[in-house]
């Protein structure tokens, strides 16, 4: 089973993520926190999230409460065991400088989140058969 972490703040993009994913071809858990202070204590396994399961992949917000995307990326890249795990910047800045420092501070993809169930459907299948069919992730520790 593949395991994704989704970092997001906004209800409704939750919902329209998890109803592409549960569309989805591939076995898959997907778990949701909604800041990068969770995602944090999700990915070191702290206080409620102890048992939390590793993610084969991240899909990470930008504008996040508490702690942005871009701080989350760059505590990740401190960490032999964090920065394997792949993250893909899913937000809806399109500017340059946005993308430029995610790829900067470890990012392995960024992409403009598409309005709309249908564009994010698409998204997340070319996403599904990109991570889980063609790409070898790295094994869990």
């Amino acid at each position: 089973m593949i395991e994704i972490l989704l970092v997001e703040d906004d209800e409704g993009d939750i919902e329209l993520t998890l109803e592409a994913f549960n569309r989805s071809k591939v076995t898959l858990n997907v778990n949701v926190v909604r800041d990068g202070m969770e995602a944090m204590a999700y990915l070191r396994q702290e206080g409620e999230f102890k048992n939390a399961t590793m993610p084969d992949l991240m899909l990470l917000d930008l504008n996040l409460p508490r702690k942005d995307g871009r701080e989350v990326l760059a505590e990740m890249q401190e960490s032999e065991n964090l920065k394997r795990i792949p993250v893909v910047v899913l937000t809806t800045s399109e500017a340059d400088e946005d993308i430029l420092k995610s790829y900067q501070i470890g990012a392995n993809a960024y992409v403009t989140k598409p309005v709309g169930l249908k564009g994010l459907v698409k998204v997340v299948n070319l996403l599904e058969e990109f991570w889980f069919t063609i790409v070898k992730l790295p094994p869990h520790q």
